[in-house]
């Protein structure tokens, strides 16, 4: 019996309120797929659904979502490369490099540095974030996955999500799926090499990826380096299926830092400590050598057994990370581990579809804080020691009635428990802190055809705040180490309720029809978490808002084919994404909350003929953006459009190639900043996005 209905209805009682904006990219039309084959697996999978049944799944959400096939795209390296071109996600190079780009959906996590929080990242539908909400993002390779399902704002699906950010969940690929040789190189010293191999049987099936990165960067001191181990293997007989899931990720990066803005205009490639001003001998990135090394090992299991009408999942996990983030000032080295566990009972009755969930999750971690010193690096002052324990407790109940053929009414209510402790073992310091709250969700779907759906939600999201918020560390006189603070900040639980309309759909029939996708939303938020960097740019302190903050936006994409001369076809995908984020009363009341792009727009445009794919992309940020909330005049991330050109060639099932050129016309600008409360123009503040760079790969399918 098919399981493809029970999915799409029991998830959709769990995801109120959100939009399939993936139909263009998700849809197997050949008008707009690459030639790239990924053979599905032996019999049907519930634990590593294909793209029908992800598909199924997303449209039963009455909200925005995303469905990514990573593997059709030419490159597939960044974490870019895998989300270019979707509505709803906002993707900030940091370095350029294989590092640690800032991610953002509807304004969830924007604020934070160095490490991302408030999107719940999901690999094979367990939790990557530790336990207190962070997460360190270079650790995803997109290679491995078969697709990726984005659940938007409040949509996600997850009993363990309750952020405004929402849940991105990377499929891994499975079995023979992508069993492949790579090489690629280009540009900035960038070298990655690829290799994966599986078996499968009828009940049985494996599959083990090898991956090494590595780039010296455009700017100065921006070396990276990934190597990355990971694996899975499955069983499934009958009704029962289980999969087991092996991890290795070894990351290290350098940090170049930010710059004034005069330094990025003139000199996009250089740091502080390249030229012999105060501000150069104070900030020296060569002597402070700030940079970021991390492992993770990861083993997670997952169990499915049942029919559509009554079915269990079983998930486990443990990982562990040891962490050392080494800024201008201080380093903080962190290890620990974290364990979850997820069970999940689902069944329908009639009409109606239901789906019980517990969730828990648990990581105890040691965070060591050292002043770093100015003269060589290394650490020359121990001023923190804490012991930390974040723990998670979630429910969810969730129901999807079908009152008639076109029309579903699905609701979900989360109750949860973040707990949050912290002692300084240094100076006896302790902050506990614990929040309980429910976060509930209502949405209607319409949908009198496949072609259309309509859908509205409301709902409610809460954030609890990580321990790169809760703790603070800085050296208020950078030429003087013994100045090192260090306190535990108590914070309160971001709170936010959005309503949301979209729809999605399908114009015209055949291969030159239209894939389109529309989503606008509005949240009031309450107690936003605000992350504010010092007038350096080293260190930053975390505070709640302390009045309403607003955030709004329109989420579109469109895609699809139009016949091309000589028998070709041009294939195109453009997104644009909207933000209006402000601040509703207080301090700040009237000003653009800084850190959001008003305007995002990606586009692509390619000639398809044969085995040939070429054309020109681009990633245009249509107005200026404040980087910080006072929105000071002159300080501001000037709009940028940057133009790239892709070039693939498949010349049989086996071998196929690419070339590609990004930032053709070498346009100087700024890929990210650091978020203040006020600044000044001589204030260092940016991040140079890369300048012109060519890259190249070969490729190798068994």
């Amino acid at each position: 019996m098919s399981h493809v209905p029970v999915l799409r209805r029991l998830t959709v009682s769990l995801a109120l309120g959100g939009l399939w904006s993936g139909a263009a990219w998700a849809e197997p039309s050949t008008s707009t797929l690459s030639p790239i084959v990924i053979k599905a697996p032996v019999g049907q999978s519930v634990l590593q659904a294909d793209l029908r049944q992800e598909k199924a799944r997303l449209d039963a959400v009455p909200g925005g979502t995303n469905l990514i096939l990573p593997q059709h795209e030419v490159r597939l390296v960044t974490l870019r490369d895998a989300l270019d071109y979707q509505p709803g996600l906002v993707v900030q190079d940091f370095f350029g490099g294989i590092d640690q780009p800032r991610l953002n959906i509807r304004g969830s996590g924007i604020q934070s540095n160095p490490v991302n929080r408030g999107v719940l990242l999901l690999q094979d539908g367990l939790p990557l974030n530790e336990a207190d909400g962070s997460f360190v993002i270079g650790f995803l390779e997109p290679r491995n996955s078969s697709l990726i399902s984005v659940r938007r704002g409040a949509n996600a699906l997850s009993a363990s999500a309750t952020t405004l950010g929402g849940e991105l969940d990377f499929r891994s690929m499975s079995g023979t799926q992508g069993d492949t040789i790579s090489v690629e190189g280009g540009s900035f010293g960038r070298l990655g090499l690829y290799a994966a191999k599986g078996f499968q049987t009828d009940e049985f099936d494996g599959r083990l990826a090898v991956s090494h990165d590595k780039a010296d960067g455009y700017r100065h001191h921006s070396d990276s380096e990934r190597t990355n181990v990971q694996g899975n293997i499955g069983f499934k007989r009958g009704q029962l299926e289980n999969r087991t899931y092996l991890s290795y990720v070894d990351l290290k990066f350098d940090i170049p830092n930010v710059v004034p803005r005069e330094r990025l205009y003139s000199d996009p490639r250089s740091v502080m400590g390249d030229y012999d001003t105060p501000q150069d001998r104070a900030a020296n990135v060569y002597k402070r050598d700030p940079n970021r090394k991390a492992t993770q090992f990861r083993l997670a299991n997952r169990s499915y057994w049942g029919t559509e009408e009554f079915n269990q999942t079983v998930g486990l996990y443990w990982q562990t990370v040891d962490d050392t983030f080494t800024n201008p000032q201080v380093s903080s080295p962190t290890k620990g581990h974290t364990y979850g566990a997820q069970w999940q009972v689902a069944g329908r009755e009639g009409s109606l579809d239901y789906r019980f969930a517990l969730d828990w999750a648990r990581s105890d971690m040691d965070r060591e804080l050292y002043a770093v010193n100015p003269a060589n690096g290394s650490r020359a002052l121990f001023f923190g020691d804490y012991r930390l324990r974040a723990e998670n407790r979630n429910a969810l109940l969730g129901l999807s009635w079908n009152v008639a053929p076109q029309w579903t009414v699905v609701g979900d209510v989360k109750y949860s428990q973040a707990i949050r402790d912290a002692r300084n073992r240094l100076g006896g310091d302790t902050l506990n802190q614990k929040w309980s709250y429910a976060s509930p969700k209502l949405g209607v779907v319409w949908q009198p055809s496949e072609d259309l759906r309509v859908f509205a939600n409301v709902s409610r999201s809460h954030e609890a705040p990580t321990y790169w918020e809760i703790i603070s560390a800085e050296v208020p006189q950078p030429m003087n180490v013994r100045s090192a603070v260090t306190g535990l900040t108590e914070l309160n639980v971001q709170k936010a309720t959005t309503f949301e309309l979209g729809g999605a759909g399908r114009l015209g029939s055949g291969e030159s029809a239209v894939d389109w996708s529309l989503a606008v939303y509005r949240s009031k938020v309450k107690d936003e978490l605000m992350a504010v960097s010092d007038a350096t740019g080293a260190s930053s302190v975390t505070f709640n808002y302390g009045d309403r903050t607003r955030h709004q936006g329109v989420e579109a994409g469109l895609s699809g084919s139009l016949p091309a001369p000589a028998a070709g076809r041009w294939d195109y995908r453009l997104s644009y994404t909207y933000s209006d984020f402000r601040f509703r009363g207080g301090e700040y009341e009237g000003n653009r909350i800084a850190g959001v792009p008003k305007h995002l727009l990606g586009a692509e445009l390619m000639y398809r003929r044969g085995g040939w794919r070429f054309g020109p992309n681009l990633r245009w940020l249509a107005s200026d953006t404040p980087t910080n909330h006072q929105n000071v005049q002159g300080t501001h991330q000037n709009a940028y459009a940057i133009w790239g050109f892709k070039v693939a060639y498949q010349h049989d099932k086996h071998w196929s190639a690419y070339l590609m050129a990004d930032n053709i016309f070498d346009k100087t600008y700024a890929s990210s900043y650091v978020i203040r409360r006020s600044a000044s123009e001589a204030m260092p503040t940016y991040l140079a996005g890369n300048g012109r760079s060519f890259f190249g790969g070969v490729k190798y399918n068994f």
